[in-house]
Order: structure tokens, then C-alpha cells, then sequence
């Protein structure tokens, strides 16, 4: 199987900004992930969404590099959700505990819909 090269492109809707991520989230993902993560700051949203959707596979380094994230968004108080996990990643995140502090939606709908209602 030919691996996907990591891609993020950054989105934004209305005090949201969205990463559709791409490929394989590994070590050699890291600048583009921190940059899309830094384009998505900037226009000072209230929540971050991760898309997962078109996610290959995510290794440990990958793990890292989302609490990682998650870290500088708890930072400034700034909310990271999720949509789009396989059921695989899903369990991932449950079992590391990821899913304690981030919120994991179906699709990008439930996601928007629920931050509407939150803020």
C-alpha cells in the first residue's frame, strides 16, 4: 500500500477553525501539523476542529504530536474537538485518555452544531 504524504489545509467558519488532515500523522509530520495548528490560531477562534476523516494511520510519535496540540490550546483556554476517528483511532483515544479532554464527534455537522450550543 502507497503511503498518503501528510497534508493540512485549515478552514474557518464562524469563531471555528478547522484542520482537514490527511495521510499519516508520524514523526514527519510535525512542522506541517504545528503550522496548520498556527494558521488556525490566528483568527483567534474559539474552538480548533481536528477532521480526521482522511487520516491513514496515526503511530505514537502521532499520538504525541495531538496532545501536544491539545496542550497549547488548554493553554489559552481554547477548545480542540475531533471528528471523523475510525473506529480504531476511536478506541486510541479512549484508552489513552485523549477522549477525556478533547470532544469526539461523528462528522463535522455534530461538531459545529454542539460548539454553537456551547458558546
Amino acid at each position: 500500500m502507497a503511503v498518503r504524504q501528510f497534508e493540512a489545509n485549515v478552514r474557518n467558519e464562524p469563531g471555528v477553525a478547522i484542520i482537514d488532515l490527511f495521510g499519516e500523522i508520524n514523526s514527519f509530520t510535525e512542522e506541517a501539523l504545528n503550522a496548520a495548528y498556527s494558521e488556525a490560531e490566528r483568527s483567534e477562534p474559539n474552538a480548533i476542529i481536528l477532521n480526521f476523516t482522511s487520516v491513514d494511520y496515526i503511530n505514537s510519535t502521532g499520538i504525541a504530536l495531538i496532545v501536544g496540540l491539545l496542550a497549547k490550546a488548554r493553554k489559552v483556554r481554547r477548545r480542540l474537538v475531533v471528528y471523523g476517528l475510525s473506529d480504531h483511532y476511536l478506541e486510541i483515544f479512549q484508552i489513552t485518555r485523549l477522549a477525556d479532554f478533547m470532544n469526539i464527534y461523528s462528522n463535522e455537522h455534530e461538531a459545529l452544531a454542539d460548539l454553537a450550543v456551547q458558546d
